[in-house]
């Protein structure tokens, strides 16, 4: 915990202001870090300490003497936001009533007697040169992004703000538009503002004009890309409180884009989240009831809807939105935002695929669309897509892979002659759901954690389930692992059945042969450079595919990857422990193994 620090302000009768650290009990303390930032600025001139106060130190707790020169600092920051960029000539202090009603209000501080006009106006001038230094030292950057760094919240001083306001009770102008501009930062470094029409007042002498004109460049900027504008300025309405119908307000919310970036800060009504207002939704649920099985044969139920803020919609409410006007609609006592050729587009793909999926949906597909795919060409270049979320059934199986400890544990019994390590347990939680569910599975733990073990686990789990399919397992190795894999297997799980199908260990007339002399054999092993030279290897119907230094598939044209992915297996798994060089062809190749056509197809991957 940071100790507090106390700083004492003081002037000299030089007419100096000088900062220092003190051990009594007259001030109130500082924390360290703000105490000495403080101190470290006023070590190099009034001016940079004052523009420290000013600058950065708005929302810092400060002792009296230090909060009210800070007042004058912030006072010239505001004064310099209005300007803008312009730095052809000083910062013009506050006139003298300012000034005077500023020295009256001076707190007890030593030195405080020789605080008058004369002496606020030097420390500005100081200020001012301080700015002007700090900000050439730093070439290339606008006065905006010097003050922004210091605090965030100057970016909003000093400029125009286009206010949007609901006006309930009013049918006939049910919103409020008033522009206003943000003079200072309060203590709490929330932008201050006031209407755009006491500008004209304030900025209303000569010495001012230039400052006028810099506040209201923006508005001229954006008044030469929205004609609405133009016409307000025109008329002079800009300067006043106006009350606006919902096309009006409608207006401003299309020209948002083009206000801010002609530099007008706009704020809508704060019940409108992401500063619009809601906007009907087309959804789709899919998985909302389990399905008999999962993987990529199994068909997930598939509806449609159209919500707003996550509730559906009638047909009625519907059919009234799709037969109105766009724009700004009153919906169960709320402001959307409508855009009805938008939302019949979206409900348009959704129907088509509703249709097209009368007896459910494929698990590829259905992850494709819950991931955010476009559902079809149009749609991929579409500004709004439908909503596809994943129902309560399939979330819940989806939220298991996700946080696979908490699953329910599998016990291989006692054929596994190992004892698994925690994260191996988990590991074989999340293994065993994956290919109960028929969906492929890449595990990718680092060399030596120990991912043959988990495999051996999850044959041993397989085999005592009660819906054993009696199918053996086929692994595919490199032919050097051949030997590790059959003396892993004799070591942790003797009981497996193994057959080897390879030529080091099986007569090449014997392999090459067409066989279903499988009975009774849990795991086929053989290698990347048999199996495209053994057809029964591909024909036969696996329970599970395992391959391992999967990075041995990353191509997806060789021959040895397409023997791979021409596998028949009722779920699949790639173990790895070799990074694939980041390339995203190479792990859509492995991925195009596991689970077919989930990532698209290979010309529609992203570019290596």
């Amino acid at each position: 915990m940071q100790a507090p620090i106390r700083l004492a302000l003081s002037i000299t009768p030089g007419r100096h202001l000088v900062v220092r650290a003190i051990d009594a009990d007259g001030e109130d303390p500082i924390a360290e870090d703000a105490a000495v930032r403080i101190a470290a600025a006023f070590e190099a001139g009034a001016g940079a300490g004052l523009l420290q106060l000013g600058a950065a130190e708005v929302t810092t707790p400060l002792p009296a003497a230090l909060g009210y020169w800070r007042d004058l600092a912030t006072r010239y920051v505001a004064a310099v936001c209005a300007r803008g960029e312009d730095t052809s000539a000083p910062v013009a202090p506050p006139d003298e009533a300012a000034l005077a009603a500023l020295a009256a209000a001076v707190p007890p501080m030593t030195g405080g007697e020789y605080v008058d006009t004369a002496l606020l106006t030097e420390h500005w001038s100081a200020l001012d040169a301080a700015f002007t230094a700090a900000v050439a030292s730093q070439p290339g950057t606008s006065i905006a992004e010097f003050l922004q760094a210091r605090h965030a919240a100057w970016h909003l001083v000093g400029r125009v703000h286009f206010n949007l306001a609901e006006n309930r009770g009013d049918d006939d102008a049910p919103f409020a538009f008033l522009a206003t501009y943000t003079t200072r930062l309060s203590a709490r470094a929330t932008a201050q503002h006031v209407p755009l029409g006491q500008a004209l007042r304030e900025y209303a002498g000569a010495r001012a004009k230039a400052q006028l004109a810099s506040l209201l460049a923006p508005v001229r900027r954006a008044a030469e890309a929205c004609p609405w504008l133009s016409d307000m300025v025109e008329r002079g309405e800009l300067f006043h409180p106006m009350r606006w119908s919902a096309s009006d307000a409608a207006r401003l919310l299309a020209d948002v884009p083009r206000l801010e970036s002609a530099g007008v800060v706009v704020r809508m009504p704060a019940g409108w989240g992401g500063r619009r207002p809601a906007r009907p939704q087309a959804t789709a649920t899919v998985g909302a009831k389990a399905a008999g099985g999962l993987g990529r044969d199994a068909l997930l139920d598939f509806s449609t809807a159209v919500t707003l803020a996550g509730e559906p919609l009638t047909d009625r409410e519907i059919a009234e939105l799709l037969a109105g006007t766009d724009g700004l609609r009153l919906l169960r006592g709320r402001w959307i935002e409508l855009d009805r050729s938008e939302l019949r587009a979206m409900l348009d793909r959704l129907n088509k695929i509703e249709r097209a999926a009368a007896g459910g949906i494929s698990f590829t597909e259905a992850m494709r669309l819950v991931a955010g795919v476009a559902i079809d060409e149009a749609a991929a270049t579409a500004t709004a897509q439908p909503r596809v979320i994943a129902g309560a059934w399939l979330a819940e199986q989806l939220a298991a892979l996700r946080t696979p400890a908490g699953l329910a544990a599998v016990d291989p019994g006692d054929a596994l002659h190992a004892q698994l390590r925690p994260y191996q347990a988990v590991g074989l939680r999340w293994l065993h759901l994956l290919t109960q569910l028929g969906l492929g599975a890449c595990l990718a733990d680092d060399m030596g954690l120990g991912k043959t073990i988990q495999v051996i686990a999850l044959l041993l789990t397989s085999r005592r389930a009660p819906n054993r399919t009696g199918a053996p397992h086929l692994l595919v190795a490199p032919a050097s692992l051949i030997g590790n894999w059959t003396s892993e297997l004799a070591r942790f799980a003797p009981s497996l059945r193994l057959l080897v199908a390879h030529p080091s260990v099986m007569p090449a007339a014997e392999l090459a042969a067409e066989t279903s002399e499988l009975r009774g054999i849990d795991l086929v092993i053989t290698s990347y450079g048999t199996l495209p030279r053994v057809p029964w290897l591909t024909r036969t119907r696996w329970g599970l595919a395992i391959v391992d230094e999967a990075q041995a598939i990353k191509n997806p044209g060789t021959r040895q990857t397409r023997a791979v992915k021409a596998l028949d297996a009722r779920a699949r798994i790639a173990l790895t422990g070799t990074p694939v060089e980041n390339r995203v062809g190479d792990l859509w190749s492995i991925f195009d193994f596991l689970n077919p056509g989930l990532l698209g197809a290979a010309t529609a991957r992203c570019a290596s």
